[in-house]
């Protein structure tokens, strides 16, 4: 069962990602978000596709962006693969399978519309399983797609489209030899 938005708690880390407290999730992303944990998930069909979304139109933090597979926040005492596992099949319907850790100390803060992301976010890579069905408050649309025509869509097509996190983990998981370098 998967607790309503409005009574998910976020975990508040300092800056070294040690967990100093919880906020309900709809108090958290504002102009001024405290440092909180998160995570991003890049999966793969077994083609070897990525499955790429964008945000629902309603979505409080980057609203209609494109954006990796799956980003979201463990809960208290949850572990991120437990998380992903948890947010992929809620927003996609899917399963996921063969989780690593990809950018393991990865973090970010970005600011759209006056709402900040303001988060310690170890990224993964995986499989997921099955056909998307996605829930609607979270995803608008997907596609799954090969890595060139992601990353092309994201540096030359559709920029500004793009969440800035995942352009930026895109490019980062590239450099660190992860998936192939477009050309």
């Amino acid at each position: 069962m998967v607790a309503s938005p409005t009574a998910e708690l976020i975990v508040l880390v300092d800056e070294d990602g040690a967990e100093i407290g919880t906020m309900p999730k709809p108090l958290v992303h504002t102009g001024e978000t405290p440092l909180h944990r998160a995570f991003s998930a890049y999966l793969f069909a077994d083609d070897g596709r990525l499955l790429v979304t964008r945000r629902a139109q309603d979505k409080a933090t980057f609203p209609g962006m494109w954006t990796n597979t799956v980003c979201g926040h463990p809960g208290p005492g949850e572990g991120d693969l437990q998380a992903i596992a948890r947010r992929a099949r809620y927003e996609l319907g899917v399963d996921v399978t063969d989780l690593r850790a990809a950018l393991p100390s990865y973090r970010y803060r970005a600011e759209f519309r006056g709402v900040v992301e303001n988060e310690i976010c170890p990224v993964y890579l995986g499989r997921f399983a099955g056909t998307p069905a996605p829930e609607p408050t979270e995803v608008g649309e997907w596609e799954v797609v090969d890595w060139a025509t992601f990353r092309a869509r994201q540096e030359t097509q559709q920029y500004d489209a793009w969440s800035p996190w995942c352009r930026e983990q895109a490019r980062l998981i590239e450099a660190a030899g992860l998936v192939p370098a477009t050309g």
